[in-house]
């Protein structure tokens, strides 16, 4: 059986999927290291419960890092999320447009989310430059630098501006959405024609 993301797209251009595969790849990479950050918070919670209640030794610095990885899990995640179609949607009323109002609609949204994703990038930036020439520290039980966690803006916001900057590219060009993890490999931007 074909990979369904190797499928390709009459309206795609060769520079759409050179884009594509590198916001892919980025995104999963991220994404990974979402979920490995996920895992770990996991285990820290499920160790900090037993020392608490079974050994009366409960480790201070657990909810701390569990939060810093809650910051690194919603940083990583956003873009593969958002090449996904998995972000918050009002898809009631996308559904009712016609493919044009589809199209302008998923354009409208690509755009705002790279508004959003810029803010993110140069706020972020300007953050963490600031903090580290402070020598901010976090507050709490663990004492690390600010400025390493608020490069998690930055860096989240560059992937989210990458994977906004291609669904805004396939709005315009007409080209589905890609699904790698769906039983349907795309969402159509424009209705099927009646046979």
């Amino acid at each position: 059986m074909a990979n369904p993301a190797a499928r390709t797209h009459p309206g795609e251009s060769p520079a759409l999927r050179i884009l594509a595969r590198a916001v892919a790849l980025l995104a999963g990479a991220a994404m990974g290291l979402a979920a490995v950050a996920l895992l770990l918070s996991l285990a820290l919670i499920g160790w900090a419960v037993v020392m608490r209640y079974g050994f009366n030794a409960a480790p201070t610095w657990v909810d701390d890092l569990v939060g810093f990885n809650l910051v690194a899990i919603v940083m990583l995640a956003a873009a593969q999320t958002l090449r996904q179609g998995e972000h918050i949607g009002v898809d009631l009323l996308t559904a009712s447009l016609s493919a044009r109002g589809r199209r302008w609609a998923a354009g409208w949204a690509a755009l705002a989310t790279g508004a959003i994703a810029v803010v993110l990038v140069l706020n972020g930036t300007g953050t963490a430059l600031l903090a580290r020439s402070l020598g901010l520290l976090t507050e709490g039980a663990l004492e690390w630098p600010t400025w390493m966690l608020m490069l998690l803006m930055p860096v989240g916001g560059a992937l989210l501006l990458l994977a906004a900057v291609e669904q805004l590219w396939r709005a315009v060009a007409g080209v589905p959405l890609p699904r790698p993890h769906s039983p349907v490999d795309a969402v159509p931007l424009e209705k099927p024609e009646p046979r």
